[in-house]
């Protein structure tokens, strides 16, 4: 064991029914590093994690932490007890809980029998001071932002004293501004404490801004270990996938045609009866796309729920392709020429339970080609159909009949997208499509997007990731408070200055 090493893996495989996870993989990690562990979807770099965090057991090889190597009954609570905890990609809080009753949950400060509350909202202070975290002790996690609950989530696993810290896709859902927020706290308790922080991740940006070394995996597994400063976002990504990957812009110039999309000062109110949209004013013509930039929380899941005619508007008009949708069901809107691809593809965007060809078949199974009379489906051509579209979209499954929650984030997106893609719309409403996405998956989706748009299509895309928009967009709208504030096309304005749109800033202060 070298001074500095604090977790090693020698010669480590995970094997599972059918697959092989981990692959003879030996890796040092020293203390006080940011390490990134990046490779696609299903490339190993969780399960790896999760036989270090005790989650899973490896098949071969040793695992050892602190130069102690761990036994066959590490769990969990052995691994906090060794000084290395998880955040998992998917938050494990208690939505009707306090900050303080999350974070210190199995370990309540107690007064007598009962629960010292008082003495709880202290410790949890005095955490959040300790490590720069600022979160308030009593708010109840289910009223706070997707990046304050996350910092509940890096304070429960801090709460254990933790040495290691391992971060699964923690910019999953982060806008650009919590990102920056989150990587200031990594940066401040490596110095400061002078903890390490590995970070699983298919976000290169974040990869060569944050890390000091990077591992990439591919199949299973370790392709290489590359110093930060001395690689490139390209070599990483083809060390990821095997090939070069095309980061340049796809777009090829073309005039837009006439408007398919036009929205006039909507308003609409958000789940909790308060302005959310407020006279927003967009129009979207054939064969461009049109981005939305902005904080989450600004507007744009509203946006895209009216449009969709999943959301009542209080004021303004929706037209598309030439008619007022104002009022109308889903149903109607996607008849009339919208396809939608909503932003959380778990809970609008399919249906994890059913197979991979009945959610393909969605919005088409009352047709003569899948039904007889709209009663009896006509099983032989939706699987035909479904392995159609799992070829010409790249949906790596086992089988069409495949449960589609068993696919990995990337595989299920390509359902959701081959679906709505495959109804040929004139209008595309498309929210963040690459969320949760590996780069692979990522280049693949931006290639058929520009393709649909390159056909005529009127895009409206919504997205988190700026690097996403300004690849994709023609042109550029900023969302602040329910509020247009600027609007761009390409080239026009960069990443640093479209910040300032979109937290306030509008184009009507710049002329005065």
């Amino acid at each position: 064991m070298s001074t500095n090493e604090i977790v090693r893996f020698s010669h480590v495989s995970k094997q599972y029914p059918g697959t092989l996870a981990n692959d003879d993989v030996s890796l040092t990690i020293e203390k006080g590093e940011v390490f990134a562990l990046v490779g696609e979807n299903g490339a190993g770099k969780s399960t790896l994690m999760n036989l270090l965090f005790g989650m899973q057991k490896p098949t071969l090889g040793d695992i050892f932490i602190k130069g102690q190597k761990i036994g066959a009954q590490h769990n969990p609570e052995s691994a906090m007890q060794m000084g290395v905890s998880m955040v998992h990609q998917h938050f494990k809080l208690v939505p009707g809980f306090t900050v303080a009753q999350n974070i210190l949950l199995g370990h309540e400060p107690k007064k007598g029998l009962f629960y010292d509350e008082a003495a709880a909202i202290e410790r949890v202070r005095a955490l959040s001071e300790e490590y720069g975290l600022k979160v308030e002790p009593t708010d109840v996690v289910r009223d706070l932002s997707v990046g304050l609950q996350q910092r509940v989530e890096i304070l429960k696993a801090l709460r254990t004293g933790a040495d290691v810290l391992i971060l699964d896709e923690p910019t999953a859902v982060l806008t650009p501004q919590e990102t920056e927020e989150l990587f200031e706290v990594i940066r401040r308790i490596v110095e400061e404490k002078d903890m390490t922080v590995i970070l699983i991740t298919h976000k290169l940006p974040e990869v060569m801004r944050i890390s000091d070394r990077v591992g990439v995996m591919r199949r299973g597994r370790l392709e290489k270990v590359l110093m930060t400063r001395d690689t490139s976002e390209r070599e990483i990504a083809s060390l990821m996938v095997g090939r070069d990957v095309i980061f340049d812009d796809l777009r090829t110039a073309q005039r837009a045609g006439q408007p398919m999309l036009e929205i006039y000062n909507l308003r609409a109110l958000s789940d909790r009866s308060l302005p959310a949209l407020n006279g927003v004013n967009i129009t979207v013509r054939a064969g461009e796309i049109v981005g939305i930039c902005g904080v989450e929380g600004n507007g744009q899941t509203e946006l895209a729920e009216c449009i969709a005619g999943m959301r009542k508007t209080t004021a303004g008009d929706i037209t598309l392709c030439g008619e007022k949708v104002n009022g109308c069901t889903p149903r109607q809107i996607r008849a009339q020429g919208l396809s939608y691809i909503p932003e959380d593809r778990m809970s609008m965007g399919m249906d994890a339970k059913a197979s991979v060809a009945d959610n393909l078949l969605l919005g088409r199974q009352r047709t003569k080609e899948f039904s007889l009379f709209g009663l009896h489906l006509k099983r032989g051509a939706i699987n035909r159909h479904a392995r159609e579209m799992a070829k010409t979209y790249d949906i790596r499954t086992s089988g069409v009949d495949e449960l589609t929650g068993s696919l990995s984030g990337g595989n299920m997106q390509k359902v959701v997208i081959a679906r709505e893609f495959e109804f040929d719309s004139p209008v595309l409403l498309i929210c963040q499509p690459t969320r949760g996405v590996d780069i692979g998956a990522t280049e693949f989706i931006h290639e058929h997007i520009i393709g649909k748009r390159n056909q005529g299509c009127a895009i409206l895309l919504i997205s988190a990731d700026l690097d996403e928009l300004f690849r994709l967009s023609d042109r550029l709208v900023t969302l602040y408070d329910g509020r247009i504030t600027g609007q761009f096309n390409a080239g026009e304005i960069d990443k640093q200055f479209i910040s300032y749109y979109m937290t306030g800033g509008t184009q009507e202060v710049d002329k005065e």
